[in-house]
């Protein structure tokens, strides 16, 4: 048997603590929406800044009607404001590739829209009692609307980074560390750990239920893998070896000319990045940022190892050995601080490989939160009980051996939306997500 799953979030159960975490919470999404959409110019906004994202006015819009369909209508049994643009902003209606020729609300419409949806929503809110049904129990539509917000906010964050033009983001860069001299991987003992939650009462509906899981013991990298790493891969010919290479990623690299992650180009001797509308010299330090699954893979296979499972990756991050718990996060169970990661576009960069010691989880693992997405080995499939709740299309339609996984989060992400337990997935050959990836061997390799 393993032991139970730890604790609820700090807000516990208390009806007045619930209601200001989903204050909180909204109010933190609504401040970053705003600064991403009045950052740049109206032609900014209604242009789309690539086929694989959505204009950022879509994104504004489509916040405040998700926040109206679960918040004002289910939750709050209220008239619909604007029925009629349900269709517009229904992102499985209408691929991001043609939404640009849809019959959008003006950036100035969609801000009063939201502004009206919001004040609404918060009137909810204050009436809200927290029981009586699952939408409710714990506040958990309102973290769920909140994590939505911040699941876009991430996406608009993408496009900035696609965006051309001068720089209209500005944020610190994160910390100097010394450079890291720990040790370069970390044995993870086998047998079983508690996967996932039944817990966290905002966990999404992939993260649960809680079950346990087996996993033989491995090896895993301290940190994730870093760009001087990472050149060496290039330096040694990776992206010209097929044998390094699944067929579909060797297919893939060779249809697309993909030499080197994206956004990076080779000046002379030395490789330069563009990053948010300025052009730097690449960090050597740094995890690797824009890798897709397939570069992942290759990377690990070239280096003698494999990328971690899903499962090896949860127990890396939560299990504790004294114990035999697993922990909401790799540092416990407190809700993250600023010196645990990476989180919540503080910066607008991975911290160097080694960062944020607080946050290394008990076997001595780093950055397993915030900074970059990591790749898994994994295909994104539902646990044992999975029940989609409240609606199918945010986790069982995408479902199958076509999307990988990724875990931790990435600083682009913020607190709310990222936990032990999250599940994000992607498409294997998608680069314009904030992903990066450590590698893994087995103990008898």
């Amino acid at each position: 048997m393993t032991a139970p799953e730890t604790g609820t979030t700090t807000a516990g159960t208390d009806p007045e603590a619930l209601r200001e975490r989903a204050l909180a919470s909204l109010a933190t999404a609504r401040a970053r929406t705003t600064l991403l959409t009045t950052c740049v110019g109206e032609p900014d906004l209604t242009a789309q800044h690539s086929p694989l994202m959505s204009p950022l006015v879509w994104d504004l819009a489509h916040i405040g009607n998700q926040e109206e369909l679960w918040l004002l209508r289910a939750v709050g049994g209220r008239a619909a404001i604007r029925p009629e643009i349900d269709g517009l902003y229904d992102a499985f209606e209408h691929p991001r590739a043609e939404r640009p020729s849809l019959p959008l609300l003006p950036p100035a419409e969609a801000r009063r829209y939201a502004a009206e949806v919001r004040g609404r929503a918060l009137d909810v809110l204050e009436a809200a009692d927290f029981h009586g049904s699952r939408l409710t129990e714990a506040g958990f539509a309102f973290g769920m609307i909140a994590q939505h917000e911040q699941q876009h906010d991430e996406t608009m964050l993408i496009t900035h980074q696609l965006r051309a033009g001068p720089p209209a983001l500005t944020a610190p860069d994160p910390e100097p560390v010394p450079l890291f001299t720990g040790p370069a991987e970390v044995l993870v003992p086998g047998g079983p750990f508690t996967m996932g939650t039944s817990d966290e009462p905002w966990a999404l509906d992939n993260e649960r239920p809680a079950h346990p899981r087996q996993v033989e013991p491995f090896w895993i990298d301290t940190t994730p893998v870093t760009n001087a790493a990472y050149q060496e891969f290039i330096e040694d010919g990776g992206y010209d070896t097929e044998r390094w290479w699944a067929p579909e990623g060797w297919a893939h690299i060779r249809r697309h000319a993909v030499s080197a992650p994206l956004f990076w180009r080779r000046d002379g001797t030395r490789w330069l990045r563009r990053r948010f509308g300025t052009t730097e010299a690449v960090p050597p330090d740094e995890p690797v940022l824009h890798v897709c699954w397939y570069e992942a893979d290759a990377y690990a296979r070239w280096a003698g190892r494999r990328l971690p499972t899903e499962a090896e990756w949860e127990k890396a991050a939560r299990f504790d050995p004294v114990t035999g718990r697993s922990r909401r996060y790799p540092w416990g169970d407190d809700d993250p601080a600023a010196g645990h990661a990476n989180l919540g576009q503080r910066h607008l960069r991975p911290a160097p490989a080694g960062g944020y010691p607080a946050g290394e989880s008990p076997l001595g693992v780093r950055q397993l939160i915030g900074d970059v997405w990591e790749w898994t080995a994994s295909d994104f499939l539902p646990y044992p009980g999975f029940r989609a709740f409240p609606y199918r299309e945010y986790s069982e339609v995408f479902f199958g051996s076509g999307h990988k996984v990724l875990r931790g989060g990435s600083f682009a992400v913020d607190p709310v939306a990222c936990r032990g337990t999250f599940r994000n997935w992607d498409y294997p050959v998608r680069r314009q997500i904030f992903s990066g990836f450590r590698t893994a061997r087995s103990e008898d390799v």
